[in-house]
């Protein structure tokens, strides 16, 4: 009993409390925000040692010009942003780990028709890394998997356990049960900071209803069952958006 109350004490010790900025949520971290920028780090190096990057000159300068905005808007001096496109054409998708590791894939690229709708996945992506979205699921995911083990404990005793379950906090994976729920929160909480600083960025976020738009025209019928998937069906955030898009604008000046 001793040891268990020791445990828990521990617990809620390490627990801080946060306020995810312009949507103004509490969250709930366990894990101290350089540990977080060591585990965004070792999950990017592992990423890119199994990936090959693209030499697309001109996709290449893209990310890198409209991520270089995103991340001025983004204002966190702190991270040290870099900015690659991963060669895999069979994937739609980009990511943003702690520290402002930035990479978009080509099967996105090319589904990208313009600066605004890149605009639209970085700011989304930039959004899910500001918010700490990575350390909040990667708190649930110590608890579920390791009993709560402390990150410093797993990262010595658990690597390579502890480097899977940041991929999947971070967006590489896909787990079912209770964090579903929350990480669709989450994707809709990306939606929001995205837009703005897309926003601030200088792209118009009616450029965001569009890409999307576009995304539902796409795929549509092709989705899984929003219960099973960590991101909300196109047409839900689409519904979202629309309600966004006039606070937002509030924050848009066109260069």
């Amino acid at each position: 009993m001793r040891r268990l109350t020791l445990v828990i004490s521990a617990f809620f010790l390490m627990v801080s409390c946060q306020t995810v900025p312009y949507t103004h949520r509490k969250s709930l971290v366990l894990i101290p925000q350089p540990l977080e920028l060591e585990l965004g780090l070792n999950t990017y190096r592992e990423i890119l040692s199994k990936s090959r990057l693209s030499h697309n000159r001109k996709w290449i300068t893209m990310v890198n010009r409209v991520g270089r905005r995103i991340a001025r808007a983004a204002n966190h001096p702190s991270y040290r942003w870099e900015f690659k496109v991963i060669k895999n054409d069979k994937v739609i998708n980009a990511f943003c780990l702690p520290g402002g590791k930035i990479a978009v894939y080509t099967g996105l690229m090319k589904l990208v028709s313009n600066d605004a709708e890149l605009a639209t996945v970085i700011g989304h992506e930039v959004g899910h890394a500001i918010a700490r979205h990575g350390a909040e699921r990667m708190s649930y995911l110590l608890l579920a998997e390791l009993g709560g083990m402390a990150l410093q404990e797993a990262l010595k005793k658990k690597p390579r356990k502890t480097l899977k379950l940041a991929m999947i906090a971070y967006g590489a994976g896909v787990t079912l049960g209770v964090i579903l729920p929350y990480s669709r929160l989450q994707e809709y909480e990306a939606d929001h900071i995205g837009l703005i600083l897309m926003a601030k960025a200088g792209y118009d976020p009616h450029v965001a209803l569009t890409f999307w738009e576009k995304m539902y025209r796409k795929f549509r019928g092709k989705e899984p069952p929003e219960f099973l998937s960590t991101h909300p069906l196109t047409r839900h955030r689409i519904e979202r958006i629309k309600k966004l898009i006039p606070e937002a604008m509030r924050y848009y000046h066109k260069r």
